[in-house]
């Protein structure tokens, strides 16, 4: 590979990672923006630069063929600065301001000033292809440079609508932010019902749509991080809990399903932040076996394991011994797997 590749592999391996870290970042902010044309804007931008990632990415192996020890050295470390930069920031912009207008706002902000730096990554991108004479690879900067450009002027174009959110909630008393209407509240539900199709079904067919709806990810956790955001200590699911010692706290975590750890994860660390709550959570953090399965009671769970594999009658019993513990679920899963 010549220096001049070398270089637009360089390019290419920083602009990967960027896009990388903003879908993190994007899909975080989704979850907690409720319905509504930003929320359509964060939405759209979140498939836009799912295809940005994927292009990039093959226009850098069709100049390296992803071969080159230092490409794949430089790729690897962007990339993880990247994803580190996306899962740090993401619970951040749940927690950020006084009330859900105020972080809808911040965190548009936050986006034109992403848009910028994008803009700006392939402006040179563009104009270092241009140089070396790389035409498929200006050809591309210049392709994302038109989303870009349109997004950060539709992001600018919100921020008034979104800053009049803001007066009327905290100056004027008049929320319109509605917690059921954000993107984590959507997917929750989406989940929910095909989890109880799922548990109404004892057939291959609603096999596959557990299969379906496992795949929904940290479904559970962005609704929790997004409901602690704002939660008040009566929202919580354990009674006084700020008369609670941090030990009578954690002895009460196990019984709690994930959202409700994610929201006493959020309220923790936005009040007294004792290490001793949030590690524990951080041990009992984890997928549920599906979606919605933290509501169910006994026999709901027995009935959609009827249909259930080996593994995921493993994964209930696993994580039922972490948390609740119930005899009647622990039963069902072994005499599952000793049908399987």
């Amino acid at each position: 590979m010549s220096q001049s590749e070398q270089k637009i592999v360089q390019y290419l391996n920083e602009a990967h990672a960027m896009e990388q870290a903003l879908t993190r970042v994007l899909q975080a902010q989704i979850a907690m923006t409720p319905r509504g044309r930003y929320r359509q804007l964060l939405e759209t931008h979140l498939r836009e630069t799912k295809d940005h990632s994927r292009r990039v990415k093959e226009r850098r192996r069709e100049l390296s063929g992803d071969s080159n020890p230092l490409a794949l050295g430089i790729g690897l470390v962007e990339a993880v600065i990247g994803q580190a930069l996306a899962l740090g920031k993401a619970p951040l912009d749940l927690l950020r301001g006084s009330g859900g207008e105020e972080k809808v706002l911040k965190n548009a902000k936050d986006a034109a000033a992403t848009e910028a730096l994008e803009i700006a990554t392939y402006t040179a991108i563009a104009r270092l292809a241009r140089a070396v004479e790389d035409e498929p690879t200006e050809q591309l900067a210049e392709s994302i440079l038109e989303d870009e450009r349109r997004m950060l002027d539709r992001v600018l174009e919100e921020i008034p609508r979104l800053t009049g959110a803001v007066v009327g909630a905290d100056v004027e008393g008049e929320g319109s932010y509605e917690l059921d209407e954000t993107g984590a509240a959507d997917v929750v539900r989406d989940a929910g019902k095909a989890t109880r199709r799922t548990a109404r079904k004892a057939s291959s067919g609603a096999k596959r749509t557990a299969r379906e709806a496992r795949r929904v990810p940290l479904v559970a956790r962005a609704e929790g991080t997004a409901k602690g955001a704002v939660a008040s200590v009566d929202d919580l699911s354990i009674s006084d809990y700020d008369e609670l010692t941090a030990q009578e706290i954690v002895e009460k975590l196990p019984e709690l399903s994930q959202i409700d750890l994610a929201k006493v994860d959020a309220y923790e660390r936005r009040t007294e932040h004792r290490s001793t709550i949030t590690s524990r959570i951080s041990s009992l953090r984890g997928d549920e076996p599906w979606p919605g399965y933290d509501e169910q009671n006994v026999e709901e769970i027995r009935t959609a394991l009827d249909d259930a594999d080996d593994s995921l009658a493993a994964q209930v019993r696993e994580y039922e011994r972490a948390h609740k513990d119930r005899s009647g679920v622990r039963e069902a899963s072994r005499r599952q797997t000793a049908n399987a």
